[in-house]
């Protein structure tokens, strides 16, 4: 086994087929199929099915994409240690978020430090973001919960809480509150049942002891909050998310708070590559200024009176 055979593998595998890959590594189509079908020979087994002109990874490549996935971040890793003595000045930076709008202010001080690192956004469920860090496309997440994991690194952003919400025109833009007995009588509008913020709702209901139905199913939160726009059910968002739509009205939740929590995530074997240990710090950073500003303030004010 070569290690070229290897590298021709995890590209062809992570691109999508043999001529990307080619273009990729700046080699030949044909140099890249000699490299992978001699790997494939020497072990006898086939990690490519190849059909109609289309690739597919066999259960075998599956297996050793996870491998390679590793040992391409690892040497990647590596190169940046080496190079440690350099500025962050390129590189990319791949996010998947829950929600943008949490991690906003994390991106622009970043962005403003690092302007030569490429960085990519987007969005995905809790479902889709561990799926995206745990198979390396991607080095950052958002999550909506503090992951039970010991393979993560984690920093907590905020927390607010999540409320209902209807259309300006709608019957009942004007309540004051929504009680969760009421809510099981109403057309609500749910995102899919990998959102956290759907679980969190359902689990609130639950400890009330009602069960709340669905009358739209919807796939992300910007398809929720069109559907609810044009006053076709409620629907439920964390208000920090809520924003200034002027279509949409708020309604506060009975009861006790269910506070949404916003989560920055990694994984903790990646934690030393340079753009992802600089992005928590970037956070950390903006967390202790926000921690540190009320303080200073008061004493302005005591002070100047």
């Amino acid at each position: 086994m070569r290690y070229v055979q290897l590298r021709a593998f995890h590209y062809v595998a992570t691109h999508g087929g043999f001529s990307r890959a080619a273009r990729e590594l700046h080699l030949t189509q044909p140099a890249i199929s000699d490299q992978v079908r001699k790997l494939e020979e020497e072990y006898d087994v086939l990690l490519f099915s190849r059909q109609r002109k289309q690739i597919a990874l066999t259960p075998a490549g599956e297996k050793l994409l996870a491998i390679t996935r590793r040992m391409f971040d690892t040497e990647s890793q590596a190169l940046d240690l080496l190079s440690e003595s350099r500025a962050l000045r390129a590189g990319r930076l791949r996010l998947v978020v829950d929600a943008v709008h949490h991690v906003l202010p994390v991106l622009a001080a970043f962005r403003a430090h690092y302007p030569g690192v490429a960085v990519s956004v987007r969005a995905g469920n809790t479902e889709t973001v561990m799926a995206a860090l745990m198979g390396y496309e991607a080095e950052v997440g958002v999550l909506g919960e503090m992951p039970a994991l010991r393979e993560v690194d984690t920093l907590r952003l905020d927390a607010t809480p999540i409320c209902a919400f209807v259309a300006v025109g709608h019957p009942l833009a004007r309540e004051g509150t929504f009680g969760w007995a009421r809510l099981a009588r109403l057309p609500l509008v749910m995102r899919e049942p990998g959102s956290h913020t759907r679980q969190m709702v359902e689990a609130a209901a639950a400890r009330a002891g009602v069960e709340l139905g669905c009358a739209i199913e919807a796939e992300g939160r910007e398809a929720v909050r069109e559907i609810v726009a044009r006053g076709l059910g409620v629907g439920f968002i964390c208000q920090a998310e809520f924003g200034n739509d002027p279509r949409l009205v708020s309604i506060p939740l009975e009861g006790r708070p269910i506070l949404m929590e916003e989560v920055l995530v990694s994984l903790s074997e990646r934690a030393e590559t340079k753009a992802i240990h600089a992005f928590f710090e970037t956070a950390r950073g903006i967390k202790a200024l926000q921690v540190q500003w009320p303080p200073v303030a008061n004493q302005a004010r005591g002070g100047s009176g």
